[in-house]
């Protein structure tokens, strides 16, 4: 038989056993998007293995632990009961899925470049179990020609298989938007593409079975520029409007009314809102993955560095108006004062911290010479983080009438729902808006600021 009837063959017994669910799935990094990949393959009726390094997390989830808390643990919960659900430490166990789901870490390093040890170490880890017919899946956000340059090679060595004939290899880029009621995993389309007709065949017979809907492209490189393009395109689009806020707010101009009143144009304009800064998993990081590549080409990636400029500079920025709002309301400035900060996740009602401005915003002020506590009731006490170390464990104080009257002023980084902004703007003393919550709330007086 030849290799190509090999490979054709094993594609066959692949998509055919994901009609049926009798594939069982091995998910990698069980954080806020292997969960929620988990639990809609759950619900579809496959068996998953969830893997992480994490041996609490580990614990957790087979204990049924919510350790998300934004995201539902019932599937999970079951699946254990059941002997559908199981997570494991132990990666000699990677031989064991038919289809292996990569949701890593990709992070960028001190000099803002990609920093993918997490995709080479369990491309490394996987390559020396692969077996035959195995489906091998990234879902982290990459630079166009990762999963073909650095872990086809790698997978190759390791485990002396032919890739296209004897494993397969895809690409299909996470699309997850924490705290979203909207839309959830299963509901949002997914982008596959293969590294051969084989392997797209397979991961879209594989996500065809869990998702609403595939969408199958060319080729790897093509499904990793497509999750960069997204991401890039929120990036440019929230730089312009937080320089026009800068702008306008220099002509007395509010921002916010702006677009407000731009986004009833029922065509040609898509609203996008300032903040205090980038955060999450994505939007402040993924755009630096192309910028970065595209140096190979002898390519300047201009409109998005500026755009990178811009909105690094924001946290900056609200620091100067938190100090003229000082002034102005107690004729006093940053050193030596007591601000509280609301919020520290990268946006309202998730317990999502990773890239948030909140921790910049922190250093900022600290190093201005002021005292910076915070309240967050999702974030009770701040976990370690590479990039603000000194911040570990920190913990939420009390929101009450008391404990506001005691700051000199608030900051708000972050919105989150069920925060009673009335009694902030009644009890503090100066209220630095980042996110127009205010108005939003009906909530207004004169010592509250926008910023």
């Amino acid at each position: 038989m030849s290799a190509k009837c090999i490979g054709e063959q094993l594609s066959d017994q692949f998509c055919a056993r994901a009609a049926d669910r009798s594939l069982v799935l091995g998910i990698v990094g069980m954080g806020y998007v292997g969960i929620p990949l988990a639990l809609v393959a759950l619900a579809k009726g496959f068996k998953v293995i969830g893997f992480d390094i994490d041996h609490q997390r580990v614990s957790d989830l087979n204990a049924g632990v919510q350790s998300i808390k934004h995201i539902k643990m019932d599937e999970i919960v079951e699946g254990a009961r059941t002997g559908r659900f199981e997570a494991t430490a132990d990666f000699a166990r990677m031989s064991e899925p038919d289809a292996i789901l990569i949701a890593v870490p990709t992070p960028l390093n001190k000099y803002r470049e990609p920093d993918l040890s997490y995709v080479v170490k369990t491309t490394e880890a996987i390559g020396r179990v692969l077996r035959k017919g195995q489906l091998v899946v990234l879902e982290s956000t990459t630079y166009p020609g990762t999963t073909s340059e650095i872990m086809r090679p790698a997978l190759e060595k390791a485990s002396g298989l032919k890739c296209g004939e004897e494993f397969f290899l895809a690409f299909s880029p996470e699309r997850e938007d924490p705290g979203n009621a909207h839309f959830s995993t299963g509901t949002i389309p997914k982008v596959v593409g293969g590294d051969g007709a084989h392997a797209l065949r397979m991961a879209d017979a594989l996500y065809s079975s869990i998702v609403v809907k595939t969408v199958p492209v060319s080729s790897t490189a093509t499904a990793e520029a497509v999750k960069l393009t997204e991401n890039i395109f929120r990036a440019i689009n929230i730089a312009l409007v937080n320089e026009l806020k800068v702008v306008y707010a220099a002509m007395g101009v509010d921002v916010w009314e702006v677009i407000d009143a731009a986004k009833t144009k029922p065509f040609g304009f898509m609203p996008f809102y300032p903040g205090p800064g980038l955060g999450g998993h994505c939007i402040p990081i993924d755009p630096f993955y192309l910028t970065w590549k595209a140096r190979e080409y002898d390519i300047t990636t201009r409109f998005i560095e500026l755009a990178g400029q811009i909105n690094s500079r924001m946290p900056y920025l609200v620091i100067n108006k938190l100090a003229e709002c000082l002034d102005r309301t107690s004729g006093k400035g940053l050193n030596g004062a007591r601000i509280l900060l609301m919020g520290i996740a990268y946006k309202k009602n998730i317990d999502d911290m990773r890239e948030s401005p909140a921790l910049k915003l922190i250093e900022l002020i600290e190093k201005r010479g002021a005292r910076v506590e915070y309240h967050d009731p999702f974030i009770p006490v701040i976990p370690h983080t590479r990039e603000h170390a000194d911040l570990t464990g920190r913990t939420s104080v009390n929101f009450d009438a008391d404990g506001l009257s005691a700051f000199d002023a608030v900051l708000i980084a972050t919105d989150h729902d069920g925060v009673d902004y009335s009694l902030l703007a009644s009890h503090a003393r100066c209220v630095v808006d980042t996110r127009n919550v205010c108005v939003r709330e009906k909530v207004s007086a004169a010592h509250i600021f926008k910023a």
